[in-house]
């Protein structure tokens, strides 16, 4: 039966890239980490991205050529609308009365 269970290591060390070491037991005898608690954004109340595969690089990189080619053509598109709605009730009924909708004629009867 003793030949099931793995080697347990009461003084397993633990590196985290930070830097940070520290002692707990576990089935390895060493364990290294991405991120533990004293880098951790969350403990440290620092705000900054972890992130171990440049995820985060490339979708800040997608946001920003994106609001680069996004702002004229918002602009372009907002001053078109503007010019189109009207600003008070006055001028969206003086619009409804010069352009007239066109209905359909009923098709004629031989």
């Amino acid at each position: 039966m003793k030949t099931i269970h793995p080697t347990y290591y009461h003084d397993a060390k633990v590196t985290c890239a930070c830097g940070n070491t520290f002692v707990t037991g576990s089935s390895l005898k060493e364990i290294r980490v991405d991120i533990c608690s004293a880098c951790h954004p969350f403990f440290t109340g620092e705000m900054r991205f972890v992130d171990t595969q440049g995820r985060v690089e490339k979708f800040q990189a997608k946001r920003a050529q994106a609001a680069k080619l996004g702002k004229t053509n918002k602009k372009k598109i907002k001053a078109d609308r503007v010019e189109e709605t009207p600003k008070t009730l006055k001028e969206m009924l003086q619009q409804a009365t010069q352009k007239p909708t066109k209905a359909k004629s009923a098709p004629k009867k031989n």
